[in-house]
């Protein structure tokens, strides 16, 4: 899994509850509760308790033994429904913050054990760095810097549920796995020839969403050295070792969808 340059933006904002506050009933001295509130300058995307960010909000109150009144503000730019970990990094992000916020109640280590909680994707967002993932998501082996790459996302005018995709992917034969020698290669810190490139979920999914693959053809045409789905779904990611190419492609494939033009992140981990 490998971070890109296409990011939400999150404020948080704690404060303690005051004398009259708490004299007035709306907290008791001895069950004092946190209070959350999300916003959003989405309005389709939901801010109450489903929402990833409060939940990781609540999590690390509960974990960190917090009753402040936290306000969490998001401002989206990352598509929902795409497969781009929009809503795994803001929780990632959120439980970052608060430990920020909070004196640094845990470690790195620790954000991470309370990150899997919400999330499989969640985990790898702490560190926030190139890594080789397996488990459930919480086994990261951090894989040294890839060499330098333009990356061009597709994300066509309709989302793929999570949940159906692998209902969708247990329906189906069983597919050959790609072989350890091929895994290491990538973990070496090398972006992966064309033909490494797999996601076993794209069986499930274009033969539903024949777009998704139209894309992955419009980007292979165009110059990619590479084209893949991401996550489950729906947008495509085409990888560009020019700058040029990828720029032009960014522009020639808008009218599949939203296009966002990105570049591999690097960044060392988080100090504990």
């Amino acid at each position: 899994m490998v971070p890109v340059s296409l990011y939400d933006e999150i404020e948080i904002t704690a404060e303690e509850w005051t004398k009259t506050e708490i004299e007035t009933g709306k907290q008791t001295g001895t069950e004092r509760r946190p209070q959350i509130t999300v916003t959003c300058n989405d309005p389709t995307l939901p801010t109450d308790e489903t929402n990833l960010a409060y939940k990781a909000a609540a999590l690390f109150c509960k974990e960190a033994g917090i009753s402040e009144k936290i306000t969490i503000a998001l401002w989206k730019q990352i598509p929902f429904g795409a497969g781009l970990g929009g809503g795994s990094s803001d929780a990632a992000a959120v439980l970052k913050g608060l430990n920020v916020l909070f004196s640094q109640r845990f470690p790195q280590q620790q954000l991470c054990s309370i990150a899997v909680r919400l999330g499989a994707d969640v985990p790898f967002f702490v560190p926030c760095q190139p890594a080789r993932v397996e488990g459930i998501g919480e086994i990261l082996t951090p894989v040294p810097p890839l060499p330098p790459r333009w990356l061009v996302i597709v994300v066509p005018p309709f989302g793929v549920s999570t949940l159906w995709v692998y209902h969708q992917f247990d329906e189906l034969p069983k597919k050959a796995k790609l072989t350890s020698p091929e895994l290491r290669q990538f973990a070496s810190g090398q972006w992966p020839p064309a033909a490494c490139l797999i996601n076993d979920l794209e069986h499930a999914v274009v033969p539903i969403y024949p777009t998704i693959g139209q894309i992955k053809a419009h980007l292979l045409r165009a110059g990619a050295d590479g084209a893949l789905m991401s996550g489950s779904g729906s947008s495509v990611f085409g990888i560009f070792s020019r700058q040029e190419i990828a720029e032009q492609t960014e522009v020639l494939l808008q009218k599949q969808g939203k296009t966002f033009l990105v570049k591999p992140l690097a960044g060392p981990p988080l100090a504990d």
